[in-house]
């Protein structure tokens, strides 16, 4: 399996590159400690990376789309 990060980007980030993030999972999503990655799409492979347990992002849009934030 391979351990290269496949990064999604929002339908709705345009292509002048706005102020989105871009996600990737852990490649290996069965592993106990699966990880949710991370970065601004304005600079995409040159961008820090910012990476949560995935439990935690989980948490994270469940606020989000529970208060509507």
């Amino acid at each position: 399996m391979s351990d290269e990060l496949a990064w999604f980007k929002p339908s709705y980030s345009d292509s002048e590159g706005s102020a989105c993030l871009e996600v990737a999972h852990s490649p290996h999503p069965t592993d106990a400690e699966a990880t949710v990655h991370l970065r601004d799409s304005k600079l995409g492979v040159r961008s820090p990376r910012f990476a949560v347990p995935a439990s935690a992002w989980g948490a994270f849009l469940g606020y989000v789309v529970r208060d509507g934030v």
